[in-house]
Order: C-alpha cells, then structure tokens, then sequence
C-alpha cells in the first residue's frame, strides 16, 4: 500500500515539475557516486552495485533524449579508481566493456541517434575496455542528435596537464608560436576535442563537491550544479527533472543581473535608444513597469 502511494506521490510530482519547467540544459555532466554504498545497504557486493547504476545510466539517457539535452557527460571511471581493490576493478572493467558494447547495439541508441564518445586516458585501461571503446565510437559516429561522453580513466587536472605537456612539446619543436595559444587551441587538444560548455552538473549520493570533473567545461562556464541524497542506483526522473529545474533557476537568475547591469547602463548614458541596443544584444527587454532614465546635465557641465 505504502509503495502504490509512493509511486501516485511520485507521478504527480513529475506532472508538477514538467509544468514548472520551459526547457532544458544543452550539456549536463553527471558524477553517479553511491554505488557501493547502495550495495552495502542492501546487503549485496559492490558489483551488483554498479550494475544497478548502470541500468539508472541507461535510463538518464532515455530521459535526456525526451528533453532535448544535446550532451550528457557521465563520470564511469576515474584516475583515482585505479586505486580501488583489484577484484572490484576487474569488475568494472568487465562492466564497462559489456556496457559500452551493449549502448552501440542498443535500437533506441540508434533510434535517438545517440553518438558515442570516450574521454580520459583510455590507454591505461585493459585491452578488453579498448576494444569495446573503439567499438562503441566507431558504431555511432555518424550520429549527432544527443552526444554520450563516457569520462574514463578521467580526471580534469590529468586532462589540462596532458594539453599543458602537449603545447609546451609544440612549442619547443618551434610547430607552434607561444603568442598564438588560445582556447580554440586548448579545447582542440582536450579529450575529443571541443564540447559544448557544460551547464549542469549533477551530483548523486549525498556529498557537495565536483571531484575534479571537466573543469575547463564546467567552473569556466560557471555551471549549475545540483547535489543530492539518492545513490545512483536510486536517482530517479524526479530528481533529473529537480536538477533541471535548479538549472533554469540559476539561469533565470543571471537573466535579471544581466538586464539589471543593462539598465544601470541606460541610466549613466541617459540615452534610452542606445540603452535598449543594449538590451537587444543581451536578448533582453525593459520590464514594463521599468522606467528608462530621463536626460540629465553630465556632472561636465
């Protein structure tokens, strides 16, 4: 009885929170912390753990196709990861394999036109996560409707360190002027190149922090971000849509600086026609009730 209420509560909620909302993020990045603690809580091992996640992964994907998200960025495994205890590697290595395998055959991968990407130092993995890495990129590489990044052997300072070594040994060879380096020139040589800037970042699992995830895409642009309690396993579409919806609050929020620095603008010119050019380029107009400044003597005169 307790679960059917549960689910009613949860169906309304989404209805609510579908109405609230007017759009969608272009890039959200998602960090899936709380597998292994979601294992311990049901009595089960770690692996089973992250097999639960990767079904919720699964169905993020789902959701992100239905709410015209262009880019998800999940954080499957990171540089750290590699000090986990060998058995559960191993398992994750099998995991990632048998996944990234699976999405390239998945019909609604296909379907949704959903082009797989890997980013990270993919050359540390096993053999095994290679071979079903390049299978994955080579069978949806003509697709462009939603991209799927899957962070692997990721972290954000190992990444800008490797373009760091990359540019320095370019401009040592003399293949590249110092005076010319700019962030066309870094984003090329990031991880498959250019992405779109992250506007979201989700965070599951209870703890408040980013953990080093794509910080030339996400702290540059200041991204939103939304932490929450659910372990991965348990993230549902309610706290996708949650998530979204702080996203366009925060957006919502720049908007009014925006328009109010523009209008501030307007004042010191006193001149409402070039004030609202102005507005125009910042995709904005004058509130209604906002009065445009009268012409006043400059302190000059």
């Amino acid at each position: 009885m307790r679960d059917w209420i549960t689910r009613g509560f949860r169906a309304i909620y989404e209805r609510v929170l579908r109405r609230e909302i007017s759009g969608a993020p272009s890039h959200v990045a998602i960090i899936q912390d709380g597998n292994r603690r979601y294992a311990q809580e049901h009595g089960a091992e770690a692996k089973d753990g992250h097999e639960a996640g990767a079904e919720t992964t699964e169905r993020v994907l789902e959701w992100c196709a239905q709410l015209g998200i262009e880019e998800l960025t999940i954080y499957a495994f990171s540089t750290e990861n590699f000090d986990r205890p060998a058995e559960e590697r191993e398992h994750l290595f099998d995991l990632l394999a048998e996944k990234l395998y699976e999405f390239a055959d998945s019909d609604r991968v296909h379907e949704d036109e959903v082009n797989i990407r890997v980013l990270g130092q993919t050359n540390r993995m096993p053999e095994r996560v290679q071979k079903a890495i390049d299978y994955a990129q080579r069978h949806t590489a003509g697709y462009d409707s939603l991209t799927l990044n899957v962070a692997i052997a990721y972290g954000g300072r190992a990444a800008l360190l490797d373009v760091t070594r990359d540019v320095a040994a370019d401009v040592d060879a003399g293949a590249l002027e110092p005076e010319s380096v700019d962030v066309e020139t870094i984003e090329s040589r990031l991880y498959h190149g250019a992405m779109r800037k992250v506007d979201l970042i989700v965070r599951t699992g209870g703890d408040e922090r980013t953990s080093n995830f794509l910080p030339w895409y996400a702290n540059g642009n200041e991204a939103a971000v939304f932490f929450c309690t659910p372990y991965w396993p348990e993230f549902s579409k309610v706290d996708f849509l949650r998530a979204i919806r702080t996203y366009e609050a925060r957006e919502a929020s720049w908007r009014q600086t925006r328009a109010q620095r523009a209008l501030a603008l307007v004042r010191a010119l006193g001149d409402e026609v070039q004030g609202r050019r102005v507005l125009d380029r910042l995709g904005e107009t004058l509130p209604d009730d906002e009065p445009v400044a009268e012409e006043t003597d400059s302190p000059a005169d």
